[in-house]
């Protein structure tokens, strides 16, 4: 499997069954061991409107899509637009009564997968399972990877209908088995290593979730972030959670919040436009002092934006949204796998600083779909920080916002029978009663609460360095563009480049000492997928740094390695 860089697409319009060829496609190469990445992008419409689903495999693991198209499964005619990605071993997969495609380089099978579904037995709605037996014949992988698969896809409608597909799929595949001289692609006959975890990035946050503990998710369905609530509902019985479908985004934070104040580990999820609808709860979170945290999956914007496309457009809001000033952590995980344990961070942090943590994710992340070798549920401490009844009884006087030097102040639940636990969302005194005593208690409170930025800062996670060490053109980067700029930092290299990558996962607060590498740096840029360069204004707030370099994304797709390779070498070329 040396050399192993595969792109296949299945292009066509919403209905035509693109996510499930291209997730049958994933499953089969995890289930044999293969390195997979899958992305989609889709159009904001039930039916019609041309979508596509990317499916990257490779012999190492690789975290972001690529321009060049290997195999296109073309469904419809718009998909004539992605002819100018193909290569001169290129092969496309079209139905010319469907769609009929003139490739100018590449070789073109026309297949009748509708024909050759009805044919072997099936119906014209299993022509899904012929398009995936054809690409899986090109490459010649084991077919009865794609039949166990069916067999488990199908097998709650009963045997027939899964044996029915299993025909239909043999077909297709009996279409293109060595059939294509072996020079046009790599065979994969031979792949046959230990099967790895293929993740979704929702479901990774999900994962995460209940890996820390989680009790209670409240959420209205906003795409991007409806799977996290989707994925746990289906676990409900299972792990003990509670999964509530509120009526709005202001009812799913309160409902959270109320949850948390009771003692439960909970959390809510939504995208921009339903996060601006918590901010009251979030301000409520923070004066408090319960814990909470918030999934934000991005999405372009302002208003309704792009429903189901992705954007970094979030950051600064999610940094400084809410009245008054509220300590907050915002964490923007690297990857799918990585969103799993930013997620129990998140928790952990929520907890022991009695604060809201924002995970910012968005849509590249929360659609895609990641092979992992497995995640690490073993290491997990989960630390409640919650006093018991035995701590409360030798307390004495008990106060539920003691000012502390490290600002966090000794927490224990309603109800219990030895401390009095007050709660207003007023400013209120150590014990919690509403105050206006504007000369001491007022500043002492603000003060306390903002201490804990100090203990916070510590808690925060150095960027990821990836590169030359001795590099002195630095890219820098955060979130989900992590991928991208790993791969062009290679590319970049290979050709002589002398490039490193600072890449943040943990955006607030900033640590100034994380940004020593400006100092040594002579080049430095700054890619993010926004409009305004959102993380680049953070880095001159904090360091007083203003960095000029920018590569910025705001068409609503993720940025791929190539795009931004393109990008440093304008502006290197334009600096001179």
């Amino acid at each position: 499997m040396n050399n192993l860089d595969l792109s296949i697409k299945i292009s066509g319009e919403a209905g035509q069954g693109l996510q499930t060829i291209g997730g049958l496609l994933s499953k089969a190469f995890s289930r044999k061991g293969l390195n997979v990445f899958a992305s989609q992008a889709l159009q904001s419409r039930i039916r019609g409107g041309h979508n596509w689903f990317q499916v990257r495999l490779a012999d190492r693991q690789v975290l972001a899509p690529v321009d060049s198209t290997d195999i296109l499964v073309a469904l419809d005619k718009e998909s004539a637009c992605h002819l100018k990605e193909l290569k001169q071993r290129s092969i496309v997969i079209f139905d010319s009564t469907l769609a009929a495609i003139e490739p100018p380089k590449g070789r073109k099978l026309d297949i009748p997968l509708e024909k050759t579904a009805k044919d072997a037995g099936g119906t014209k709605l299993m022509s899904s399972a012929v398009a995936v037996g054809a690409v899986l014949g090109i490459l010649e992988l084991d077919i009865n990877v794609l039949f166990d698969l069916l067999r488990e896809s199908f097998g709650a409608k009963g045997k027939e209908i899964a044996e029915a597909n299993i025909k239909v799929a043999q077909a297709g595949y009996n279409l293109t088995y060595r059939k294509i001289p072996r020079n046009k692609l790599l065979s994969l006959n031979n792949a046959n290593q230990e099967k790895k975890m293929l993740v979704g990035g929702s479901e990774a946050v999900a994962l995460g979730a209940l890996a820390a503990g989680c009790k209670l998710i409240s959420a209205y369905p906003m795409s991007p972030s409806t799977g996290i609530m989707t994925y746990l509902a289906s676990k409900e019985d299972e792990f003990g959670i509670v999964v509530e479908q509120s009526e709005d985004e202001i009812a799913s934070i309160n409902i959270a919040l109320g949850a948390s104040f009771a003692g439960a580990r909970a959390m809510t999820a939504s995208s921009g436009g339903g996060f601006a609808l918590m901010v009251e709860g979030l301000s409520l979170s923070g004066m408090t002092e319960t814990p909470l945290v918030i999934v934000d999956a991005q999405r372009p914007g302002p208003a309704t934006g792009l429903p189901t496309r992705s954007a970094q457009e979030d950051l600064e809001y999610a940094i400084f949204t809410g009245h008054g000033e509220t300590p907050r952590a915002v964490l923007a995980p690297r990857s799918i796998e990585d969103a799993f344990y930013a997620t129990i961070k998140a928790f952990d942090l929520a907890e022991k600083y009695q604060i809201p943590v924002i995970i910012l994710s968005d849509q590249f992340i929360a659609d895609s779909l990641l092979t992992i070798d497995n995640l690490d549920v073993d290491n997990i401490k989960i630390e409640r920080h919650i006093l018991s009844n035995e701590e409360l009884k030798n307390t004495g006087d008990y106060k539920r916002y003691q000012i502390t030097k490290s600002g966090i102040s000794p927490r224990a639940l309603p109800g219990n029978p030895h401390g009095l636990v007050v709660a207003d969302s007023d400013e209120h005194d150590e014990e919690g009663h509403i105050t206006e005593d504007l000369d001491y208690t007022r500043p002492e409170m603000v003060k306390k609460r903002n201490r804990k930025n100090i203990g916070l800062l510590k808690e925060m996670s150095a960027p990821l360095y990836y590169g030359l060490k001795d590099a002195r053109n630095i890219l820098v980067g955060w979130g989900s563009t992590f991928g991208a700029l790993k791969e062009a930092v290679d590319i970049l290299n290979s050709e002589n480049g002398k490039v490193g990558l600072a890449h943040f996962s943990e955006v607030w607060p900033l640590n100034n000492k994380y940004f020593n590498f400006l100092k040594k740096a002579k080049f430095v840029c700054v890619v993010e997928n926004n409009f305004r360069g959102q993380f680049a204004r953070l880095v001159a707030a904090t360091t007083g740094k203003i960095i000029e370099n920018r590569i910025n994304k705001f068409n609503g797709l993720p940025f791929s390695a190539q795009e931004i390779v393109k990008e440093y070498k304008k502006i290197r070329k334009k600096n001179g």
